[in-house]
């Protein structure tokens, strides 16, 4: 029988052998959450950040206007009242409603040509999140579980996919689809707080652990006289949620310094975001957070006004945080939305849904910055340059986080790539 000399306190979860190691594999240690005081010493800390690719996309709930954001048009019937501004990046314009990211654009790269077709919320949500169109008795896992799929740690103990969405947006949800169950996200809907998560005070610290090893002894068992994988899924959930419990304070944006709340700003998006940082630092793979709502049918442009001061602040807060702490080079930042806005102002002096030629953001890892891919004509009627659909800009995802794009999953007998059939990654936007 192997000898063991692990006490069962977090404290000592770490051998020697397993510490040293985690010199040229730190991504390990985030595997496991009662360990991640461990990565406040420097040397393992960039380790991991070196390591460790993620995700954080910025859900525009509803279809945000490219005319407001990224794909200015003034002077034009269809170009609505506002300027547009100069940037960090010569030559490149956006609107300005943005003026934090005007001066960030260095970290980012601007996609004005999606012609993805489809613009209803439902179907629109579903390919932007999937990649590719329905079809009939197949369900496409979403982005966030193929990234999860992906460069997740097989023996995590943390969540590889999250979603935090405000109340009005939580009707739509991601899922992993024919992937694996451990692929689909947490829900956070009405609480940044996973619900619960902490210990109930009734029972005591000593009985929360007797209990938890009475069941890891009858586990055990079970598994050695009945072993199936059902068993060990179950086993393995049971873990993922100690780990859980033992990572509630990464949720908990009061721990942050006030300096920094405040750089985030105060409203929900803010700290939602504040919260998404820490949790990809903590080696989460892939985490989503919706703003809503931008669905401006009617007064557009007060919409804009409102929603862009805070995705502006928001986002170039995030940028700021994530590159002060060596984590940006690895960590993808999107900005999407199911589709854009109509270049014709209906009558309610809105935009309606429109997804021929729109605009989304890629910063951070593997991404150009600065960039500007693809162009719509002088209206913004039409793409004119660079034409992208759905399936090109997940492969230019997968391609900047070194995930093989034409890698194949495999449904019964039939091979699916994860990005779709006839996709491309654009090249003059990865670096």
């Amino acid at each position: 029988m192997k000898q063991t000399h692990f006490c069962g306190s977090p404290d000592h979860r770490i051998s020697r052998r397993g510490f040293l190691g985690a010199a040229t594999g730190a991504t390990a240690l985030a595997a496991d959450m009662t360990v991640l005081d461990v990565l406040s010493r420097p040397a393992l800390a960039e380790d991991l950040k070196r390591q460790q690719k993620s995700v954080i996309l910025l859900w525009l709930a509803g279809g945000a206007s490219q005319f407001e954001t990224w794909d200015p048009k003034p002077g034009w019937p269809t170009g609505g009242p506002f300027a547009k501004i100069p940037t960090n990046v010569p030559g490149t314009h956006i609107s300005e409603l943005l003026p934090e990211m005007s001066r960030r654009l260095h970290y980012t790269a601007i996609i004005r040509s999606l012609n993805t077709k489809i613009a209803d919320h439902g179907g629109g949500y579903r390919l932007m999140d999937t990649g590719r169109r329905d079809e009939p008795g197949v369900e496409f896992p979403h982005l966030g579980a193929i990234i999860a799929q992906e460069l997740a740690q097989p023996d995590s103990r943390i969540p590889d996919y999250v979603e935090m969405y405000t109340s009005t947006e939580g009707r739509r949800k991601g899922s992993a689809g024919f992937l694996s169950g451990r692929f689909n996200p947490m829900f956070l809907t009405e609480s940044m707080i996973p619900e619960n998560i902490r210990r109930l005070e009734s029972i005591s610290q000593i009985d929360h652990h007797d209990r938890a090893a009475l069941r890891r002894l009858l586990a055990n068992r079970f598994s050695r006289d009945l072993p199936s994988s059902a068993v060990g899924c179950h086993n393995a959930a049971y873990q993922r949620v100690r780990g859980l419990m033992a990572s509630a304070s990464l949720f908990d944006v009061e721990r942050e310094p006030a300096a920094m709340r405040q750089h985030y700003g105060p409203t929900q998006f803010g700290e939602q975001c504040m919260i998404a940082r820490r949790l990809v630092e903590a080696g989460v793979p892939f985490v989503k957070v919706a703003r809503a709502w931008w669905d401006s049918h009617g007064q557009n442009f007060e919409t804009h006004r409102e929603l862009c001061a805070d995705l502006d602040q928001v986002m170039s807060a995030l940028l700021d945080d994530l590159e002060q702490r060596g984590m940006l080079e690895n960590t993808l930042v999107i900005s999407l939305a199911e589709f854009g806005r109509t270049p014709k102002i209906n009558g309610s002096l809105g935009r309606d849904h429109f997804a021929s030629a729109w605009s989304c953001t890629l910063s951070g890892c593997g991404i150009q910055g600065g960039a500007l891919y693809g162009k719509t004509d002088e209206d913004g009627m039409t793409v004119v340059d660079g034409e992208m659909g759905a399936g090109d800009l997940f492969a230019t995802i997968f391609t900047a986080l070194d995930i093989d794009y034409e890698k194949e999953y495999m449904l019964g007998s039939r091979p699916i790539p994860i990005a779709d059939f006839g996709a491309a990654p654009r090249e003059a936007i990865l670096a």
